[in-house]
């Protein structure tokens, strides 16, 4: 029998009225300051991400400068007790590896001239949350081969993904397109990818974008409306993109806000306890505990007990390799825009054989984002 924790401090995140910005104009300024903090993360990051450079390292400073800059924002006498932070926590997957690579210290590598890397993080004021990714290659060389395909293709799909969602169309027609796209590049957008609408302490919303529809992995049809937040997520491969646990340690975790139950080792109730304090709903690393050792162990249990939703380190076969282009996408009365991850990637650095020859494709790519016509007044 499941019964009530006294370390749940009375939170109920998963009750709340979802209002959108439509309703509060308030809110988008969250996303808004929230986006450009974590554009700026993702910047920081890629400077740092040099050869040589400790990926867990590298990941805790940026977390580090996310949890600065948030400080610095909304911070009147009125708002300095908004809640406020790390939305997603640094995550660098190198190569093959799909994606949730954010290791403890003792168990990073290093990257090396050559590797590709992903490069995830987000913040959140007030629980509305802005997240985004990149994929760029360690080191200052130009890039070619294969790697240079899979960037391409995720940056194209990514562009024309965009393009494609705006009021009264539907998360399938975006779907159509980032898998028609990868295919121009000889690749595939990965399976099992899901970008979901999100709201206040909601990252991961019922209502979803499938990267890739095949087979008995569809999701339920429906339109994007003014109001909508999207983390549009796209993810290309040059292999199957199929996606396979690594044995890398599962290190970031979501609180599982419908589960309760009593801990019974101190150290799990204590671990327990800052992530209720610190990540009450959103996505965090164990690199964050201040007790490295109690996390371990109160990982465990909670996991036993279904209170965490685990983030497994997922991969693709070796030799292989996936990009990754994450963004914050805002459908407003009578535009979309692209508020996080959506810096423009220096296309002339990668050389591929492959190029977008789909005509219907290519005239995707050269849309603006939807923007409401408007109608034209009879003459008297």
């Amino acid at each position: 029998m499941v019964e009530a924790n006294p370390n749940q401090d009375g939170l109920d995140y998963g009750m709340e009225e979802q209002k959108t910005f439509i309703d509060e104009p308030a809110i988008l300024d969250k996303y808004k300051a929230a986006a450009l903090i974590a554009d700026n993360a993702l910047l920081k990051a890629a400077e740092l991400a040099v050869p040589g450079a400790d990926v867990a390292t590298v990941c805790s400073q940026v977390d580090d400068f996310i949890e600065e800059e948030v400080k610095k924002t909304f911070a009147s006498k009125k708002s300095k007790n908004m809640e406020r932070g790390i939305a997603f926590p640094c995550c660098i997957s190198i190569n093959n590896v799909m994606g949730h690579f954010s290791p403890i210290v003792e168990e990073s590598v290093q990257l090396a001239e050559g590797d590709l890397i992903k490069i995830i993080c987000g913040a959140h004021f007030d629980g509305y949350s802005s997240n985004a990714a990149t994929t760029t290659v360690v080191g200052d060389g130009a890039v070619s081969g294969r790697k240079a395909d899979v960037i391409l293709a995720a940056w194209n799909a990514f562009q024309a993904a965009q393009r494609q969602i705006g009021e009264a169309t539907t998360n399938a027609q975006v779907t159509e397109v980032i898998q028609k796209m990868a295919e121009q590049f000889n690749c595939n957008a990965v399976e099992g990818v899901l970008s979901h609408k999100v709201g206040r302490h909601l990252c991961d919303g019922n209502d979803v974008i499938i990267n890739r529809a095949q087979g008995s992995q569809q999701v339920a049809e429906w339109q994007f409306a003014p109001g909508d937040v999207i983390g549009l997520d796209v993810y290309v491969s040059t292999g199957e993109g199929k996606p396979k646990e690594a044995d890398s340690r599962c290190t970031v975790f979501k609180r599982e806000l419908d589960q309760v139950y009593n801990l019974k080792m101190k150290s799990a109730r204590a671990f327990f306890v800052e992530v209720n304090k610190r990540f009450p709903t959103l996505p965090f690393s164990i690199r964050a505990m201040q007790d490295q050792t109690a996390a371990k162990v109160g990982v465990r249990e909670c996991l036993n007990h279904d209170m965490l939703v685990p983030y497994p380190v997922l991969k693709e076969k070796e030799g292989e390799f996936v990009a990754q282009f994450k963004g914050t996408i805002v459908v407003q009365p009578r535009s979309t825009a692209v508020i996080a991850g959506n810096k423009a990637l220096n296309t002339e650095r990668y050389s591929s054989e492959f190029s977008v020859q789909d005509d219907e494709l290519k005239a995707v790519l050269a849309k603006d984002l939807w923007k409401k016509e408007k109608v034209k007044k009879n003459a008297a």
